[in-house]
């Protein structure tokens, strides 16, 4: 039997509602058939990975899109761990950033890809696209009958 692609499984960590509204938005406009998960801050993040607490049994993502600017544990210190713990090594990272002159400053954190907020569909698939052996594909859905 042939199976179709497989819903991604998206890992949004940012704690600004608004930019989280916009990002979801995003995603529904481009009809992506995906889950996205929502934490707010980096210690729910690495939680959500290691699979602790209310994210017991959570799927492991397929991507993550990580905002620096986060409570409890910023998102270049969580980025630095995802890199270092060897079972999340190939996980992509998207950071998410204020402004497009960050990007050169942060290029030494080792993301695959970064994304100026408010995010917008066509960059988010044009970064998702030029990270390599992803291993699967950006699926649009089917669009609804009339």
């Amino acid at each position: 039997m042939v199976r179709g692609p497989t819903p991604i499984n998206i890992l949004l960590v940012e704690d600004d509602p608004s930019d989280v509204d916009l990002t979801r938005r995003a995603l529904q406009r481009a009809k992506l058939q995906n889950r996205v998960w929502i934490v707010a801050d980096g210690v729910e993040a690495l939680a959500f990975l290691r699979r602790e607490g209310p994210h017991r049994g959570v799927p492991r993502p397929d991507l993550v899109l990580l905002d620096l600017k986060l409570p409890n544990l910023d998102g270049r210190d969580v980025l630095m761990r995802i890199r270092e713990e060897p079972r999340w090594q190939r996980l992509p990272v998207v950071v998410l950033t204020g402004s497009d002159a960050e990007h050169e400053q942060l290029a030494a954190l080792a993301a695959d890809g970064f994304l100026t907020k408010p995010v917008d569909f066509a960059r988010l698939e044009a970064v998702i696209r030029r990270i390599a052996g992803l291993g699967w594909a950006i699926v649009r859905t089917a669009p609804a009958e009339r």
